[in-house]
């Protein structure tokens, strides 16, 4: 039997909280962690109709995009719209997780989604993460005797963490020459046998291991070497940036784009030469007019995003400047769904839950009304 406590590890270790933004709220909302979980179900939005579905469908769980209390609460009474989905799904039985902007990052997140929906290849983050944790890398060179207690001392400081394995360390063993500036010892040469310690440890903990090294160390002048790291780009940021395997007219791509993306009532929006070629790429899952200027730099023909303001996207178009593609907020986000049911499915097993994707429209807009020239 499965509960909620396990999916919600396993979900904790798809999109880890870690990496959301400081101001999102994500993981789980609502639900008994000891409560059983056989049935999942996935949506953009926590709203009525997905409450609905997942209840005529007896999901334990609901995993959505978007939070349900982005700016927090005091309440959930059941007389208001949030506090009314909470009290219906927990009345239910069913529990509530949200992975946004962890989701938005993600190597496999909601943009990587939207990158492959609409045919881009070798896509790569328009906006890439920054490293979590800076690391040094310190070099000691100390008695093969001491080695291990100035080791310890390192470690107890913060130092030799790497993933999910501690003490981590390399070390050769060599020998160490020098003359003493003793007059009484004079031209007496020094040969002694040490091991050069290597240990990586957070940049933030630089003052902390370096008084290690000191405190813990057989000489009156220790000699370490510390190495600033430069990080690898790791996948995950925002946004994703890549090429169409042929150019396209804006025009087509704009259909291509409408046809590769759920239904809305309003449709996709466009600003631009229909006939401009559309070869280079970058897309934004939600809204993302904050990457208009990253779009840009990367030097895309077009940008597929949601929720663009008139004046943002006004004053980003011109010359050498992309093209925009705005099929709307819920629209670019759905594509994440299906691939974030088979994560879980398949980190759980496929005999140890049932996944669903919801199909059913949230976009708020539910009507397009041409205009009198658009209609003739």
């Amino acid at each position: 039997m499965t509960l909620l406590a396990d999916v919600v590890d396993v979900l904790d270790g798809l999109w880890p909280a870690a990496t959301a933004e400081p101001s999102d709220a994500v993981g789980p909302v609502c639900g008994d962690p000891h409560s059983p979980v056989r049935r999942v179900l996935f949506a953009v939005d926590p709203v009525d109709v997905v409450v609905d579905e997942a209840l005529e469908w007896g999901a334990q769980l609901v995993v959505t995009h978007h939070p349900l209390y982005l700016s927090g609460t005091t309440s959930v009474y059941g007389g208001s719209p949030k506090g009314g989905v909470v009290q219906r799904l927990v009345a239910g039985g069913s529990a509530l997780f949200v992975a946004h902007t962890n989701a938005d990052v993600a190597v496999d997140g909601v943009s990587a989604a939207l990158a492959d929906a609409i045919g881009l290849v070798d896509a790569t983050p328009l906006r890439p993460s920054p490293p979590r944790v800076l690391l040094d890398r310190w070099v000691v060179y100390v008695p093969g005797d001491d080695a291990d207690a100035v080791l310890d001392a390192m470690v107890a400081a913060g130092a030799g963490q790497v993933a999910d394995y501690e003490r981590c360390a390399f070390s050769v063993e060599g020998t160490a020459t020098f003359l003493p500036r003793d007059r009484a010892e004079a031209g007496a040469r020094a040969d002694v046998a040490e091991r050069r310690l290597e240990v990586t440890a957070p940049r933030a903990l630089r003052a902390a291991v370096a008084a290690a090294v000191v405190a813990s160390h057989p000489y009156e002048a220790p000699v370490a070497d510390v190495l600033e790291t430069v990080p690898l780009p790791d996948g995950t940021g925002l946004g994703r940036v890549g090429q169409l395997p042929r150019a396209l007219p804006l025009a087509e791509f704009a259909a291509r784009v409408a046809a590769q993306l759920p239904a809305t009532a309003g449709g996709v929006r466009v600003a631009g030469d229909p006939q401009r070629l559309v070869h280079r790429v970058a897309v934004c899952g939600g809204a993302g007019d904050s990457l208009l200027s990253q779009a840009a730099a990367a030097g895309v023909d077009a940008y597929v995003t949601g929720d663009l303001r008139h004046h943002r996207a006004s004053e980003s178009l011109g010359a050498g400047l992309p093209a925009l593609v705005d099929p709307g907020h819920w629209a670019s986000e759905w594509p994440w769904l299906p691939r974030a049911a088979a994560a879980l499915a398949a980190a759980l097993g496929p005999a140890t839950v049932e996944t669903r994707v919801s199909a059913r429209v949230t976009d708020p807009w539910t009507l397009h009304v041409p205009t009198r020239e658009e209609s003739r």
